[in-house]
């Protein structure tokens, strides 16, 4: 198994616990990683980024989740996909980590903790959100620009300052 592989399954098993019940302290969090990884410091900061990355963003995660997952509330999911899929969402939305890899890497996750149409449904939701992303990502890089600032020009979108 990948280290980071290994590391965002520890962060699964909290982020599934705070999900039923309040979030540990930051320091017991911690401490949970770091003897899951065996004090291993890189996955260590790697694995702590990941957790607090995806609960602090949960907020703003979710509501893409719920609007691509057609016909399910968060709420009705199973709590492993649900907590996959926002693991998977912050990095596809806020991390440096590639968005295939994010996604290839919940379908893996999902497939050993999930059920048996759990891998489906969560590398659909996740190849949406990855779609959607990479869209405005590239008609954020292909607005015209103002040539002195080198910045999208909003008045030739349409937009005011």
């Amino acid at each position: 198994m990948s280290t980071r592989r290994r590391a965002r399954e520890i962060v699964l098993q909290l982020l599934y616990e705070a999900d039923i019940n309040e979030p540990r302290e930051l320091v017991a969090a911690r401490r949970f990683i770091k003897s899951r990884l065996q004090g291993r410091a890189a996955l260590s900061a790697f694995a702590e980024k990941l957790l607090l990355g995806t609960l602090e963003h949960r907020d703003s995660v979710d509501p893409h989740l719920s609007r691509l997952a057609k016909g399910w509330s968060l709420s009705r999911m199973a709590i492993t996909d649900r907590n996959v899929m926002r693991m998977a969402a912050y990095e596809i939305m806020h991390s440096d980590t590639p968005g295939r890899v994010a996604v290839n890497e919940a379908v893996v996750l999902i497939k050993r903790y999930g059920d048996k149409n759990s891998p489906r449904f969560v590398n659909g939701i996740l190849d949406r959100l990855l779609k959607e992303q990479q869209s405005a990502a590239s008609e954020t890089n292909s607005a015209p620009c103002d040539s002195s600032k080198g910045q999208p020009n909003d008045e030739v979108n349409g937009t005011l300052p």
